[in-house]
């Protein structure tokens, strides 16, 4: 298996399966080392602090069983970090090592996996893990396709977030769209922070998100499952980041955001909506602002980004997000061992609604993205020489 590793000067690297150690529990070893998740950080700078608790607060995002809204799961998602970071709590420059054990493996839920492990489940990847991994695919709770891979990411992101706090970055991820129920918008920055988490589904439209709960729930008691948009903003991104061909910042944070499995498109700025408009109408309008003597510009159509270059506006990007596919509605199906049609209608826990858990997920990724290429940006700057007056308009 290929592709655990992303970023390039700012890297995680993860490993992990959704299941990890149920098959390993007869083994004479503490529990929390039976199996669960990992992450390696590379390209931490000495000198951050760096506690398990910040880290902890971004993985309680993500913590399913919080809500009725999330998967009934009840995985404790105990942080530890054995390495990179020594006395003070300050990293030491060394690669940050950190640990997420599993703890809810129960037998019953790996028989009941185990009961339809030939057969694929709809829209999960379970096909081609059957294509490229033949009868040794990991059958428990999807493995390495399940959501529970995306908690070493965000333990990737919360070191990340140390990072970008001390540069004055600011990344935030809200509901903005469930099953067709739409939050009043645009939501500016300052509203979204201001009502940050302040409902099971984090949607910063309060009443809104009442409705969005409510049609949950619903869905969730006839067994179906919903999907939804969640917003990205990205505060005080200097411009100059990012490359103008292959490495473009929108490239970059598309290459991240839909590496998440739920994500099935992404927008920047205005986004599909630039179809129907003219160019007098799409162009952001540049100025000078009087109080910074910086140019800004008018409108954000592009979302911060022009060139594939950040122009030191929002980074506004609008993600897709499908509904969780495990649903108990009968479908039909494969059973890949026989080779013949059936009927499937799995006994599984599972969110109604990735929507309350998933934030957290994308924040991680784009911080991620952001600080690779912040490292790159200033390494580049330093080593050309550029004149300051050119990074100070």
């Amino acid at each position: 298996m290929f592709g655990n590793t992303f970023g390039r000067l700012f890297r995680i690297t993860t490993c992990g399966e959704s299941y990890a150690g149920g098959f390993r529990k007869d083994l004479p070893i503490p529990e929390q080392l039976y199996g669960g998740l990992l992450a390696i950080i590379d390209g931490v700078p000495a000198g951050i602090k760096l506690t398990a608790d910040m880290v902890q607060h971004e993985l309680d995002k993500r913590k399913p069983g919080q809500t009725p809204l999330d998967s009934p799961r009840l995985e404790k998602d105990k942080v530890f970090i054995f390495s990179g970071v020594m006395e003070d709590q300050m990293t030491t420059g060394a690669p940050v090592g950190v640990v997420i054990p599993n703890n809810d493996i129960q037998d019953i839920h790996i028989e009941q996996y185990g009961s339809y492990k030939d057969e694929m489940r709809p829209g999960h990847a379970e096909y081609g893990f059957f294509k490229k991994y033949g009868e040794y695919a990991d059958w428990v709770g999807a493995g390495r396709a399940s959501g529970r891979e995306t908690a070493s990411r965000v333990a990737g992101g919360a070191v990340a977030k140390a990072i970008l706090d001390k540069k004055g970055i600011d990344v935030i991820a809200y509901t903005i769209e469930s099953n067709g129920i739409k939050a009043k918008g645009p939501v500016s920055y300052k509203t979204a922070k201001e009502n940050y988490r302040k409902n099971a589904i984090n949607c910063p439209d309060l009443d809104a998100a009442v409705k969005m709960e409510e049609d949950i729930m619903h869905i969730k008691e006839i067994g179906d499952t919903a999907a939804g948009v969640v917003e990205l903003i990205i505060k005080n991104v200097p411009s100059g980041l990012g490359e103008p061909v292959f490495d473009k910042i929108s490239a970059m944070l598309a290459h991240g955001l839909c590496s998440i499995g739920a994500i099935k498109g992404i927008e920047f700025g205005s986004g599909f909506a630039h179809a129907s408009m003219l160019g007098s109408e799409s162009n952001d309008e540049a100025y000078v602002d009087k109080e910074s003597g910086r140019v800004r510009f008018k409108t954000n159509h592009s979302g911060g980004i022009l060139g594939g270059i950040s122009n030191g506006e929002e980074i506004r990007i609008k993600c897709v997000v499908k509904a969780t596919p495990t649903i108990s509605t009968p479908q039909e199906t494969v059973n890949v061992t026989e080779m013949k049609d059936i009927i499937l209608e799995p006994i599984t826990r599972r969110d109604p609604s990735l929507l309350p858990r998933i934030y957290p997920v994308i924040e991680a990724m784009a911080r991620c993205v952001i600080l690779d290429l912040l490292y790159m940006a200033e390494g580049y700057w330093k080593v050309e020489g550029i004149d300051k007056k050119w990074l100070d308009i």
